[in-house]
């Protein structure tokens, strides 16, 4: 996509001055008409904002607006310092209401999953954890921080912190490369049960650099409990999912267990 015509082909047309619908409304349908023609394709870089100025011959503020309204259908993604490009079609996740980490999740839609440790070392427990654990304040846990990646786009910031016990039977394993389901089940440690709950937030400056995407984007946050078969707590976590390429599948029937359901925080 250099130029109005080599790139976009027969789908470059000049603005109409004499039609009805305002100038941002006739680039947004333009670009989309270029993506349905398989000239755009994921991951390619859309022109900058003077370009396509030159190209449509209209003021920033038109093309402003066409870019800002397909950033809002989650069509295009702003990347600081590198561009604005096609987004990729946003995966289904249904990690949030099973047990299953986003590896498993990935994986079994035939995705790539891998992630960069960021921290992996043993902390004393704040109160809020040692709670969720059910630990003494100050007892020791891991806390693992990992930039996760599908398919080689940062997708997630997850950190979790598991009991001593649990995380030392984790000291050999390939976290970057593998499940850490699976390297527990491998050591005799079942993730059974658990809560997770599921709201958005805004990412701030570290976590918007970290994912790519622009400070105070859209996120979605998972945090979690999980529990072994005897109900003993085995690992919290929290997770920032990118709000652009995730959305969050429930399964759900005609009746709703009183325990749980939606819960509403009144602002202070």
């Amino acid at each position: 996509m250099s130029d109005s015509s080599g790139s976009w082909g027969s789908t470059v047309s000049a603005i109409d001055r004499d039609s009805e619908l305002p100038y941002y409304e006739q680039i947004r349908r333009t670009i989309i008409a270029a993506v349905e023609a398989g000239e755009i394709v994921q991951g390619d870089a859309i022109p900058g904002e003077y370009e396509l100025c030159r190209i449509f011959g209209v003021s920033r503020t038109a093309v402003r607006q066409a870019l800002g309204s397909l950033e809002h259908d989650g069509m295009i993604t702003r990347v600081k310092g590198k561009g604005t490009f096609l987004s990729a079609t946003k995966a289904r996740e249904t990690i949030a209401n099973r047990l299953a980490g986003l590896f498993e999740d990935v994986t079994e839609r035939g995705g790539i999953v891998t992630s960069r440790i960021l921290v992996r070392e043993y902390v004393p427990a704040d109160a809020h954890i040692a709670t969720q654990l059910g630990l003494e304040p100050g007892a020791d846990v891991l806390v693992l921080e990992r930039l996760r990646f599908v398919d080689g786009l940062p997708w997630s910031l997850s950190t979790t912190w598991l009991p001593r016990a649990v995380g030392e039977l984790l000291d050999d394993a390939d976290l970057e490369g593998g499940s850490l389901y699976r390297a527990l089940e491998a050591e005799g440690v079942m993730a059974v049960s658990g809560q997770r709950v599921l709201d958005a937030v805004m990412a701030d400056a570290r976590t918007a650099e970290l994912l790519e995407v622009e400070p105070d984007s859209p996120a979605m946050r998972l945090a979690s409990v999980t529990r072994d078969g005897s109900g003993v707590p085995i690992e919290s976590f929290v997770a920032l999912h990118r709000g652009d390429m995730s959305s969050f599948v429930f399964d759900i029937g005609s009746t709703v267990p009183t325990a749980y359901g939606m819960r509403v925080d009144p602002a202070s």
